[in-house]
């Protein structure tokens, strides 16, 4: 099936600025979470593509090359995103410029009288980018973390140091084609050049590849990494680890790995940006009389919080720096506490006895109820005239 339009996922327009992109990721991002969907079967799919638009979205050079050339920009054949592969693993991104430049050069070469530098030979082949998806608690997300990590992944091979040959012998320049790395043929009046067949367009071969590795260079292998997680993460933030990605083919860079964060939800605490929200509920009798209540904050410490008398249900509070911190930077946003008046349950025969006689004496101190049967009385008389 086609994929959507990046802007038409994220429900904005070509036009929108950085800001309005990032909101609109949040917001869709909440949507579809799925830990918010488990009814949905969709909403793994649509949480990933969310945050497959953003990824590019959100970069001003992937934004205007996605801009230009569409899809086909970080398709296969243009470098950068590929399908996900090993499960929770997948390629990310490949250098766009770079393979651009290489299909203009086999459309145009020829035409242009150009050459590539080094005679047109390939480099060796950088490895695959990976991508590990990472679910931190809400407390870890406040204070950072330290964790440990086992990524399945290529690693360069011991036995031949990555070259691909044995014992480590350098290649040869490829007999095919010379070492260009492409070889020509002629079609009527056209000259069409492609990769070489025999090696790949790498310009070399090896003549005794490695037994360990097959000639690749590289071997599959499971890597632990330490990870650091900072302070402030949210779900969908990227932290790139360069060079830990797959092993390049025959001595070839390595790629990176690309660690996406998803924040599990709390049970006291629910996060909007830096601020945190707590719903705590009081007694009736201390929502009439005022008291002092004990709240707890996401590090682990108690607050005493002061209930005005007269308090109703829905009445927020703000504890000021109890939030979350900023992301790389200074600050910490605030803790609204939302009072929850509750009523009592399982009342004695005294209990009710009490509260009966408690509610003929307080005709006059429900203010909102005394207003709004106020209007109830208005608007049947508007009926009956």
């Amino acid at each position: 099936m086609a994929k959507r339009d990046f802007y038409e996922v994220l429900g904005v327009s070509r036009g929108a600025s950085a800001e309005d992109i990032k909101k609109a990721y949040r917001q869709k991002a909440k949507e579809f979470h799925p830990d918010r969907n488990a009814d949905n079967p969709n909403a793994e799919a649509q949480f990933k593509e969310v945050n497959e638009a953003y990824d590019v979205l959100k970069d001003a050079e992937r934004k205007a090359a996605y801009d230009r050339f569409g899809h086909a920009a970080f398709d296969g054949g243009m470098g950068g995103m590929n399908g996900a592969r090993r499960g929770a693993y997948a390629q990310d991104q490949g250098d766009f410029a770079s393979a651009f430049s290489d299909v203009f050069e086999d459309l145009f070469g020829d035409f242009m009288g150009g050459q590539r530098p080094g005679g047109g030979r390939q480099r060796a082949a950088r490895g695959s980018d990976l991508r590990y998806n990472m679910r931190v608690t809400l407390e870890e997300a406040h204070s950072g973390a330290h964790k440990t990590i086992t990524v399945p992944t290529s690693a360069a091979c011991d036995a031949c140091n990555g070259s691909g040959a044995e014992g480590g012998a350098e290649p040869v320049t490829c007999p095919t084609c010379s070492g260009m790395g492409k070889v020509r043929a002629q079609q009527g009046f056209f000259t069409v050049e492609r990769s070489c067949p025999t090696c790949g367009g790498l310009g070399q071969i090896i003549k005794n590849p490695c037994k360990a590795c097959g000639g690749a260079g590289r071997v599959e292998k499971e890597k632990s990494l330490s990870v650091n997680i900072p302070a402030g993460v949210e779900t969908g933030t990227r932290i790139r680890l360069t060079g830990e990605g797959e092993a390049g083919l025959r001595g070839g860079p390595a790629g990176d790995l690309y660690i996406f964060i998803d924040v599990r939800q709390h049970p006291l605490f629910q996060r909007d940006g830096m601020n945190l929200y707590c719903r705590v509920p009081v007694s009736m009798i201390t929502a009439a009389l005022g008291g002092d209540i004990e709240v707890p904050t996401i590090d682990g410490g108690r607050s005493r919080v002061k209930v005005p008398a007269g308090s109703q249900s829905g009445r927020q509070m703000r504890l000021r720096g109890k939030g979350m911190p900023a992301l790389r930077g200074a600050g910490h946003g605030d803790m609204l506490i939302e009072l929850a008046v509750e009523t009592p349950v399982n009342l004695t025969s005294r209990q009710k006895e009490l509260l009966r006689e408690f509610e003929k004496l307080s005709e006059d101190n429900n203010p909102e109820g005394s207003s709004f049967f106020s209007k109830v009385k208005s608007f049947w008389d508007g009926m009956k005239g």
